[in-house]
């Protein structure tokens, strides 16, 4: 089956090309695909990608659609019967497509696998986890995510697990398309949260294969505009909760919000101008999730 590889990019070109010169190689059967959406980015982006990159299909938007909705756009226009969704902020190690193809292959089961992501040093990242809610983020951050940390690189076997990370991520396009696509309403952050466990809902498994391994610097477009992207993760997990957690778990992180901006405004972290309208913005979220919820 062919695979269609789909980057999302906004002001990313000093990792998009490194991207996709990695990335060329390993697209060579018959009928593969590069596909770059590019969210309006002014950094220089299109221009790179015309001059030197004209195998590359380039889906130039007139404004920042987000995330999930640049990705549904690269489906729809995609050909391949696997979905490749990658971050331009990676670097894809020689045969890792094919590896993930095969992984997918070998289990019939399965709607998707991710490989282990790893920083440019070599730490390993966290790109898997169990089920998302209130207590299960608090095991994940304070217990899992250390120790999947330590054990990912001991690792031999894939397993399931309840979500895998879009940075990286190949997905079976009959299981894509049976759920609908990434839901657009998530700008940034928890989108593939939310797909794969649509996916999994749908009676598909999800498969971590950390025998494949692929280099993540990560927040490489966000890390230039910190509260921004604080502000947009929250705003994706309240939407995230409302639409998946108990009443327990959408409580519980109501409360902790309101907590923490109390704290934060009390220690002067917003007396700024961005800061004092990042906590506007914070408020009118909370509230309106409390109207909606």
């Amino acid at each position: 089956m062919t695979v269609s590889a789909i980057l999302v990019n906004y002001n990313d070109r000093s990792h998009l090309g490194p991207c996709l010169d990695s990335l060329w190689p390993e697209m060579s059967g018959p009928g593969d695909e590069i596909i770059v959406v590019d969210n309006a980015s002014t950094d220089g982006s299109r221009e790179m990608l015309a001059a030197g990159y004209p195998g590359v299909r380039v889906l130039a938007l007139a404004e920042n659609a987000g995330f999930a909705k640049a990705n549904n756009l690269g489906i729809r226009e995609s050909r391949g019967g696997y979905l490749f969704f990658l971050n331009t902020d990676t670097i894809v190690r020689p045969f890792a497509v094919r590896r993930l193809v095969a992984t997918l292959e070998s289990q019939p089961g399965a709607g998707a696998c991710a490989p282990a992501l790893v920083h440019p040093g070599g730490r390993f990242q966290v790109s898997f986890g169990g089920e998302v809610n209130f207590f299960g983020q608090i095991v994940q951050k304070t217990i899992l995510n250390p120790w999947s940390r330590r054990s990912v690189p001991r690792r031999t076997k894939p397993h399931d697990a309840a979500w895998l990370s879009a940075a990286c991520l190949l997905a079976r396009r009959e299981a894509v398309d049976r759920v609908g696509g990434f839901d657009e309403a998530f700008f940034i952050y928890f989108e593939d949260i939310d797909l794969c466990r649509r996916i999994r809902e749908a009676g598909w498994r999800l498969i971590f294969d950390p025998r494949v391994q692929i280099q993540h610097v990560g927040g490489a477009t966000t890390s230039s505009r910190l509260r921004r992207s604080r502000l947009e993760y929250r705003r994706s997990q309240l939407r995230f909760y409302d639409k998946h957690a108990s009443a327990v778990s959408r409580s519980l992180l109501r409360a902790v919000l309101r907590t923490s901006l109390a704290w934060k405004s009390a220690r002067g972290e917003f007396r700024d101008a961005e800061g004092r309208e990042i906590r506007r913005l914070y408020r009118a979220m909370l509230r309106r999730k409390e109207k909606s919820a």
